[in-house]
């Protein structure tokens, strides 16, 4: 090849890499947002991808790569395939062969069995593409039919820097994790003119489909990031957490003790049962050090869920939060448990279940939103996870939130208790109140109903008492909590070996 030809092609590889026009790069400027090749400089371990379709739509002159950059690289030493919206290219819309890259480097992803990484940057199709890019064999609806095919088999992380609009939205929707950077990011099927001339509503972008209402509200969003940078660091550390592929074992790091700063437990946990604390607190004091990567921290607040280490190994943690709610389950509670449930289990990662739980949320508000229905699709996922699981009573566990939160009868690999736990259908005072209730009304001296009921409460505990249970064997070990984080230690090096069928069948009914 002649020495002439050559510099052509660095000439046309760099002007495409240069992406669109220099004024939308300008706006990404005043937006405070990341041009894209530099988004994946930051996620990338180094400057080296391997980039496939560079080329696309070059005959066009105005569309560099179709606004899409489809390339592999290295992250955390992982090889990864990434697909990246180009927002200064017709603002990261759409066209048919922006559709086959993306499909493309799925089916990349697939046989290489490696993590997707998805940028979003997107205004959604382009309508006058619309014939060759959105209903055929191959057309946008292919993207959606692949993630639904890879979920589960290798890990699907989307970060979000800008719009991801109308059926674009679905991107993130079959990700196992969206990262969402806060202000500028956005998901929505209508925009909201749309809204206004469809429906009537006058709305705002932030109010329809924001970072923050979907990271707080509909549950849509997993890590609300304040920047793109925070974004990127967010997404690199949670793939720490997960292997290449379905087939394979969660990375190891350098086992570290819990944070200096750590409580001791038997500090943080009230005698009270009714008195609230701080579940991160618990957290904190078990798990290594600097380790807990919370996801839907803003979303149904009364249960805890996020991935740590312990002793260097990844966990998932699902956690009742007695300060918010009392830690009651509620519909959104026991959707955010399920799924990330099921995320940990497709990918071996072990399970700790930390209950201080009053039992789900009762009245006509929860039951008209399905709450039998949601604590039905909780405790399946619970039930239906192979991985080692351990389930910890720290204080209470009442009713079917008992169950919610892997009790003996759903075989846990061990269900352990604090000292100070309880077990039971309901509270000593609800129960005493709800078996006793007209006797207590019909004794009117106060000082004799009082004493009755004091009487009953007593009779109660005794019933419920914790030795009596590990006794009849309904839980397996009672653990001082100075002891806690080394049992569970042991426990899960013991377990490590487990291998488990749950059930011979196509699959379940679920309860959704």
């Amino acid at each position: 090849m002649s020495k002439h030809l050559e510099e052509i092609l660095q000439e046309k590889i760099a002007q495409i890499q240069q992406g669109g026009d220099a004024k939308y790069h300008e706006k990404l400027k005043e937006q405070n947002k990341l041009f894209v090749r530099d988004r994946l400089k930051l996620l990338f371990d180094d400057e080296f991808m391997v980039e496939d379709g560079l080329f696309a739509n070059v005959m066009a002159g105005d569309l560099p790569a179709d606004g899409v950059v489809t390339a592999i690289g290295k992250v955390n030493g992982q090889t990864v395939c990434v697909m990246a919206n180009d927002s200064t290219v017709k603002a990261g819309s759409w066209g048919s062969r922006t559709v086959e890259k993306i499909i493309r480097i799925q089916e990349t992803a697939e046989k290489m069995r490696v993590p997707l990484i998805y940028l979003v940057d997107s205004a959604g199709a382009r309508i006058t593409d619309q014939l060759e890019m959105f209903p055929g064999r191959r057309g946008a609806g292919r993207i959606f039919y692949n993630q639904v095919k890879l979920s589960g088999k290798i890990p699907q992380v989307c970060i979000l820097f800008g719009p991801s609009a109308a059926g674009g939205a679905y991107i993130p929707a079959f990700c196992d994790i969206v990262i969402m950077v806060d202000k500028n990011a956005s998901m929505y099927l209508g925009s909201p003119r749309m809204a206004e001339m469809v429906i009537g509503e006058k709305v705002t972008l932030e109010e329809l489909g924001g970072a923050r209402m979907h990271c707080s509200v509909s549950g849509c969003g997993d890590v609300l990031a304040a920047n793109e940078e925070e974004a990127i660091r967010a997404a690199r550390t949670y793939l720490s957490f997960f292997p290449a592929n379905y087939t394979q074992q969660p990375p190891l790091a350098e086992a570290k003790g819990p944070v200096e700063t750590a409580k001791d437990i038997a500090s943080i946990v009230p005698e009270n049962q009714n008195a609230p604390f701080n579940m991160h607190d618990i957290i904190h004091a078990l798990v290594d050090a600097d380790s807990f990567f919370e996801i839907k921290k803003l979303f149904a607040q009364e249960l805890i869920t996020g991935l740590a280490r312990l002793d260097g190994k990844p966990i998932g943690i699902i956690a009742n939060q007695p300060r918010v709610k009392g830690g009651v389950l509620f519909v959104d509670s026991a959707d955010k448990a399920a799924r990330f449930i099921t995320l940990c289990d497709a990918f071996g990662i072990p399970l700790l279940f930390l209950a201080d739980v009053p039992g789900f949320m009762i009245g006509t508000a929860v039951e008209r939103a399905g709450i039998i229905r949601h604590g039905a699709k909780m405790i399946s996922a619970m039930a239906e996870a192979t991985v080692p699981k351990i389930s910890v009573i720290v204080r209470k566990a009442y009713g079917a939130g008992l169950y919610a939160m892997a009790s003996s009868a759903f075989e846990p690999d061990a269900c352990i208790a604090l000292p100070g736990a309880q077990i039971a259908v309901m509270g000593p005072e609800a129960a005493v109140n709800a078996v006793y209730s007209n006797k207590i009304q019909a004794i009117e001296d106060p000082a004799e109903r009082q004493a009755f009921i004091q009487e009953k409460r007593k009779e109660y505990q005794e019933d419920i008492d914790l030795y009596l249970l590990a006794s009849n064997l309904i839980v397996d070990a009672i653990v001082p909590p100075s002891s806690l984080r080394q049992d569970l230690i042991a426990r899960y090096e013991i377990y490590k070996h487990k291998r488990q069928v749950f059930s011979e069948r196509k699959h379940p009914v679920y309860p959704v």
